[in-house]
């Protein structure tokens, strides 16, 4: 576990992380350690829209769909959009989650990567597997090289301490590429664990193969995150499609 002081010292350094920065030290960061922070980069009417997604009773995760104000918030003048610039690809959102951790709606999970996608259809190509319909959405798991060039974000809604159900992460994890459910949590433990405590309008972005888990909330507090799954929109073989595709975030 990374302790306070090396925590303190890392966060000053993702505070100076800004939208003036050079591209190049943001992508080189995120390449070696597999996630980047950016403090305090939404403003308060992007985090008031994204309020209203995260607000879920019974369920630990809800797949949201795109609403037009929802669709602002991603648009290409947006905080987040400015934030996803600086990977230097034209990035689309293709998932969005929402979460809202409480006492009781309380859930804690192991470590495990996030290797499933959505698409529009179902097309057995090769390296594409474990195919599941939910909802009438079709599920897959992608070769490792889609998922090598893809990105989990996480806005925080609340202020998170380790009470409250932090999320964790191996830091660097992301190297490993493809790793068996089995075999998770022994990677885990060879790399540095960074608990993820936020401020309310905290973003991080992480590389989607990044080991991480959770404890359950031992608070009284909300843990709400609106959670967007970036991707390069040209990424999938064709005759593959995201399913639900934010075309240009306009």
């Amino acid at each position: 576990m990374i302790d306070d002081r090396e925590l303190d010292k890392n966060c000053n350094r993702k505070n100076s992380i800004g939208f003036n920065v050079e591209a190049d030290e943001v992508r080189a960061e995120f390449q070696h350690v597999g996630r980047v922070w950016f403090r305090g980069k939404l403003n308060s009417h992007e985090l008031s829209v994204l309020d209203g997604t995260a607000n879920l009773d019974q369920k630990a995760g809800e797949r949201i769909a795109p609403r037009s104000e929802i669709m602002d918030v991603l648009s290409r003048d947006s905080g987040l959009a400015r934030i996803m610039s600086l990977f230097g690809r034209s990035l689309v959102p293709v998932r969005i989650v929402g979460f809202n951790k409480t006492q009781q709606n309380n859930w804690g999970v192991p470590w495990h990567q996030d290797r499933i996608i959505s698409v529009a259809e179902r097309h057995d190509l090769p390296g594409f597997g474990n195919w599941s319909s939910k909802s009438g959405i079709w599920h897959c798991e992608p070769p490792e090289a889609i998922l090598d060039q893809m990105f989990f974000v996480r806005v925080h809604l609340d202020d998170t301490s380790s009470a409250d159900g932090a999320m964790r992460i191996a830091v660097g994890s992301h190297k490993e590429g493809v790793i068996p459910a089995d075999g998770a949590r022994s990677v885990a433990e060879t790399y540095p664990t960074e608990e993820c405590r936020a401020r309310r309008g905290d973003v991080l972005v992480l590389k989607m193969l990044t080991l991480h888990a959770s404890h359950p909330s031992k608070s009284e507090n909300t843990r709400r995150v609106f959670r967007v799954d970036y991707a390069p929109a040209d990424l999938l073989p064709v005759p593959l499609a995201w399913h639900g595709l934010c075309s240009d975030s306009d």
